[in-house]
């Protein structure tokens, strides 16, 4: 089984992060594939960076499409997941609807910490956007400077362990999910200092790749998901011009 692990952001070693987080759940024989966003952002943390990140992932997908048996969009707020869905006849998981999914499973709400104040704004839209705002106790993040985006989870570790109890003190949180790609693997670290489950995105996203994989769904050819017909473009990366072109050789 090969999952093409797809990095939004231009931090290859954001990426690096990824791949080894989800490295400790992969199932023996499944091959990880990373690829980091050829343009773009260090790390995404607004809508016109997610509306760029977007565009990036479709056309990392559409270059691998013939490769690979899954993907995963590697940044919290999932941008262009739903494009994806449209126009690939493989499995595509988002981090961030991943992790909330699993989430679920384990409690009845969660809460969502992060590193930066400013992706406050974006999670909110797209936990609504997944339909899970009614189990989302909060969204918590910290309110200061960073070094580095690639060493942050080593940088603020111990505040965000201290922000992930407060959100179980204080929100009533049965879950907390550790959100953004550059924080993947901290969840293993810390996971003896939060009394409750604590979920990395990357390896909820990779464990439901590889289960999607082997229920085989079919690609869908009615409702919302359906694959749009083909259409001339100008300009686009010549793997996503195919794609949209129905030139698919």
């Amino acid at each position: 089984m090969k999952i093409l692990i797809a990095n939004p952001n231009t931090s290859s070693g954001v990426t690096d992060r990824l791949v080894a987080s989800a490295k400790l759940v992969a199932s023996p024989g499944t091959e990880l594939l990373p690829m980091t966003a050829p343009r773009g952002v260090p790390y995404i943390a607004t809508r016109a960076e997610a509306a760029i990140g977007a565009a990036a992932a479709l056309e990392m997908l559409a270059e691998r499409r013939g490769e690979i048996d899954a993907a995963i969009v590697a940044a919290f707020g999932d941008p262009g997941l739903g494009g994806a869905r449209e126009l690939f006849d493989f499995p595509v998981v988002g981090m961030a609807e991943a992790a909330m999914l699993v989430a679920c499973t384990l409690g009845r709400s969660f809460a969502i910490v992060s590193f930066s104040r400013s992706l406050e704004p974006w999670f909110a839209e797209i936990v609504a956007w997944h339909g899970l705002s009614g189990r989302c106790a909060a969204i918590r993040t910290l309110d200061e400077s960073f070094r580095s985006i690639e060493d942050v989870q080593e940088e603020k570790e111990s505040v965000l362990v201290d922000l992930a109890l407060s959100t179980v003190t204080n929100d009533a949180a049965d879950v907390v999910i550790l959100a953004g790609a550059p924080l993947a693997g901290l969840a293993n670290k810390i996971r003896d200092r939060v009394p409750v489950p604590l979920v990395d995105g990357i390896q909820a996203a990779t464990v439901m790749a590889e289960g999607l994989v082997r229920l085989a769904p079919r690609k869908a050819t009615a409702g919302t998901f359906r694959r749009p017909g083909p259409k001339d473009s100008k300009g686009l990366a010549p793997a996503l011009a195919n794609v949209i072109g129905h030139r698919d050789s």
